[in-house]
């Protein structure tokens, strides 16, 4: 079981990020993915999903600003994030959805000014 996350960083309110997320065959195919998110003090909570079909869904709080997408053949996912704002600062993850047991160490976006 591996779930490894990337492309976090630092930057600027209305900055972008593209996060990847490469995972083992036995959690990425044929299954619903997405992007969870843990802010300093919070919950961790659900924001963008993609089916194996491709069908995506998002948080009210990243319509429009956020992209799933994922690569079949690649065993990977990946996370387009434009118009970052002070709020989506945290710790992004990525697993299955409903998720399971095994979280991978996530990787750190931070907005600041």
């Amino acid at each position: 079981v591996q779930l490894v996350e990337s492309g976090g960083g630092s930057v600027q309110p209305g900055g972008s990020l593209r996060l990847s997320c490469a995972a083992s065959r036995s959690i990425f195919n044929l299954r619903t993915m997405g992007w969870y998110r843990q802010a300093p003090g919070k919950q961790r909570e659900l924001v963008a999903v993609i089916t194996s079909g491709g069908t995506t869904n998002y948080a009210d709080s990243v319509k429009g600003r956020f992209t799933i997408s994922r690569d079949n053949a690649k065993n990977t996912v990946s996370l387009q994030m434009n118009s970052l704002t002070l709020e989506d600062t945290g710790v992004y993850y990525c697993n299955n959805k409903p998720a399971t047991a095994y979280w991978g160490q996530g990787t750190q976006v931070t907005v600041s000014s």
